[in-house]
Parts: structure tokens; C-alpha cells; sequence
């Protein structure tokens, strides 16, 4: 199947410290393409965060990896033809936003784990470009909802 005109577009989101008995947060992220939902996933967070940035910038870093998995996916079986890059990634926290274009030295984040810090060189490689979005248009904000 080709699919002419279409991107796939990236949201994440994580809910801080969600699990009261081990204090880690809940990542989600989901892409679409054309509309609809290609992947999804919540899941908990593998390291304990201090803050709400530190918390989105984890999912952030991950999902950024799956945008550069997907798009050669899509690309290499010719789901769509020629993908322009960089792919976009929605993220509702400002502070995740801009540490993910340029890193700062502050005192915050600073235990982050190293490992997260691949967004930087994803970003300036052009591969993804992480956005600033609204919490009420975050199609991941969903994945944080409890069933019930």
C-alpha cells in the first residue's frame, strides 16, 4: 500500500511518577500516518525521574529513536515512497522540548541517565524535529488515562 501526501507525526507524553509504590512515571507515545493510528504504547518508565521535564524528555529521547526506526520502515517498504525528513514529534512540555534541541547544564537534570541523551545529535542530525504541543491536542495524552 502507498500512501501519497502522508507523514507519519509523533506525540508522547508520560504522567510523573504515577506508581505511588515505586515512584516511576508512565510513558506513552503514538504515530499516525494519514490520520490514523500506526503505533501506539504506555508504558512504565524504566528509571525513577525528579521532575515532570525529566520524565517527558525520557519518553522523548525513546520515541525519538522509534521515529528514525519507523520512518526507514516506511520508507523501505515503499509504504511511502520518498518520507521528508525531519519527522515531527509532539511533546507537551516545554522545558523536554528545548533540552531536547540544545542541552543544558543545569542542576535539575543533571542524573539523567546518559543513555537518553541521544535526542540532542537526533535533532541536529535533522532526523526529528520535537515540537511544542498543547496538552488538549496531545493524542498521547490518552495513553495516561487510568481504565476504568
Amino acid at each position: 500500500m502507498l500512501v501519497f501526501h502522508s507523514v507519519p507525526i509523533g506525540n508522547t507524553n508520560s504522567d510523573f511518577q504515577s506508581d505511588i509504590d515505586s515512584t516511576k512515571s508512565t510513558s506513552g507515545y503514538v504515530f499516525t500516518l494519514g490520520g490514523g493510528a500506526i503505533i501506539w504504547k504506555s508504558i512504565r518508565q524504566p528509571c525513577v525521574t525528579d521532575s515532570t521535564m525529566e520524565a517527558e524528555y525520557v519518553v522523548a529521547s525513546e520515541v525519538a529513536k522509534k521515529a528514525i526506526w519507523l520512518g526507514n520502515f516506511l520508507k523501505e517498504f515503499a509504504v511511502i515512497p520518498s518520507i521528508q525528513t525531519p519527522l515531527s514529534l509532539y511533546c507537551d512540555n516545554s522545558g523536554a522540548v528545548l533540552n531536547s534541541k540544545e542541552p543544558r547544564s543545569h542542576k535539575i537534570h543533571k542524573h539523567i541517565e546518559r543513555k537518553y541523551y541521544l535526542i540532542p545529535d537526533i535533532t541536529q542530525q535533522g532526523d526529528v524535529n520535537v515540537l511544542k504541543i498543547k496538552s488538549k491536542k496531545n493524542l498521547a495524552d490518552s495513553l495516561m488515562k487510568g481504565l476504568t
